[in-house]
């Protein structure tokens, strides 16, 4: 999550994007063409909760307006997180969760680019960042492991991706591009499809697909030269400097070398690049930027680095601590700050009775990407985009966090979560990302990174343990 990304223009994108954790749907044209998607859905799709469903006793959306901003107290050092339970015992999965996950698989038989092996990071929509593609491995890996595809199917499409990853055409020769055309592999702009330019790169998404990476460098002895070949074709050293992480970005035609992340997607992308003998000590250093903010009556974990002292937003969210936990059983952040973030959450729900699982993604309507955040420059439970402009009316319940938070900690509220998305989020290619909460409709914007996260959320939940620690990959 590169928070120091400028973004492009508005005049050549209405998404700008932070890093390429953003999904570009970015350009005024695409966005028209997927609209008519977004609006068509099927009489069961588009089935309302009742206010029991959403939450029991649930308050007004201006008391919960009122009670989130009084949230926010002076941390309290004594206190400590609610009960967050331990994850379910590995083995198979329910037919309901093979169902959830069947359901994720089809947004990626719609959405691959067989040529390439390359997945739209929004559906119908030909454009592609490394995170998202990062999203796609692991969907790809995780619908082997859960027999959604034969092995010969697997191998098959993972051999023409890693190919692809390791010939793509490099910025200045030298790292992927923020984002690809994902059907010719021409490096753009956001949402600009047809024009070649080189935009710079992101470290944060580069650090995920590292990751997954290794994990099938690890598992499948068969994939071993492939993966190898994709990490040798880049200049990784780039991506580090003075043990922290750097990507760029170019503003009238000259390049900016940044500093990128912050706690969260910082340690969770570090640890990627650290897994290939990078240097990265001081970006998985938790402890030096750390601060706390009681919300809710909860010690939640923020980055001092905030947009005032660093030019950054200090965005605190589910997703890194989320798939920290289930790809590398904590071993970049720490536990105890994800048992935090979801408590914040669940004290949250029982102040208000709102259903709470906040992380960044894709809407279905303008400004099209907003970070759904628990705390963020100096403000509780603020939903903003990556210019600061606030759209609390615009926060919605995540899809990917609901599961995730679920697999990792299986408590009645995670229950209570994953039911949810169950009831109301089904599309008919994948699962919608949230729900709004204001709106109390589905957010019907559907992304490989969402679908993929609930896929390698399912894989978790079947093996009960991290996917390094599965797939053998050294530390």
């Amino acid at each position: 999550m590169n928070s120091d990304f400028d973004p492009p223009p508005k005049s050549s994108s209405l998404l700008a994007s932070v890093g390429g954790v953003v999904t570009a749907i970015a350009m005024v044209a695409g966005l028209e063409s997927l609209s008519g998607y977004f609006h068509k859905t099927t009489a069961a799709n588009s089935t309302q909760p009742t206010a029991t469903a959403a939450a029991p006793n649930i308050s007004s959306n201006a008391e919960v307006a009122r009670l989130d901003a009084q949230s926010m107290k002076v941390p309290d050092p004594s206190a400590s997180a609610l009960h967050t339970g331990n994850s379910p015992h590995p083995g198979a999965l329910s037919p309901q969760e093979q169902a959830m996950a069947k359901q994720a698989w089809q947004y990626f038989q719609r959405n691959w680019n067989e040529k390439t092996g390359l997945v739209n990071s929004a559906d119908g929509f030909a454009s592609v960042t490394l995170w998202d593609q990062a999203a796609a491995m692991a969907a790809l890996v995780s619908a082997k492991e859960l027999s959604l595809v034969p092995e010969a199917e697997f191998t098959a499409k993972m051999k023409v991706m890693l190919k692809t990853l390791a010939t793509l055409p490099l910025y200045k020769n030298e790292l992927p591009n923020k984002v690809y055309n994902s059907k010719t592999l021409l490096p753009v702009n956001y949402g600009k499809l047809d024009k070649r330019e080189e935009i710079g790169w992101s470290a944060i998404d580069l650090g995920r697909i590292a990751l997954w990476l290794k994990i099938v460098n690890a598992k499948y002895p068969q994939l071993h030269p492939q993966a190898e070949a994709v990490w040798q074709s880049w200049q990784v050293t780039r991506l580090v400097k003075a043990g922290q992480m750097y990507g760029t970005t170019v503003v009238n035609g000259k390049e900016r070398y940044n500093q990128e992340g912050r706690l969260g997607y910082e340690s969770y992308a570090a640890y990627g690049l650290k897994l290939w003998k990078l240097d990265v000590q001081k970006a998985l250093n938790t402890q030096s930027n750390l601060a706390f903010v009681n919300l809710y009556g909860q010690d939640v974990p923020y980055d001092r680095r905030d947009y005032k002292t660093s030019g950054a937003n200090n965005y605190v969210l589910s997703e890194p601590f989320i798939l920290d936990g289930i790809e590398t059983g904590f071993q970049a952040l720490p536990k105890a700050h994800a048992d935090q973030v979801l408590a914040a959450q669940v004290a949250r729900y029982r102040a208000t009775g709102q259903l709470t699982a906040l992380t960044e993604d894709n809407l279905d309507q303008d400004p099209y990407f907003v970070y759904n955040t628990l705390f963020v420059n100096g403000e509780p439970w603020a939903t903003i985009t990556d210019t600061r402009q606030k759209r609390n009316d615009l926060r919605f319940l995540s899809a990917k966090a609901a599961i995730g938070w679920h697999v990792l900690y299986n408590t009645p509220y995670t229950q209570k979560l994953f039911d949810f998305v169950q009831t109301n989020l089904k599309a008919d290619a994948g699962w919608y990302n949230g729900f709004y909460e204001a709106s109390k409709q589905p957010n019907r914007s559907l992304t490989a990174n969402n679908n993929g996260v609930i896929l390698e959320s399912l894989l978790y939940k079947k093996l009960g343990q991290p996917f390094t620690v599965w797939a053998g990959v050294q530390p």
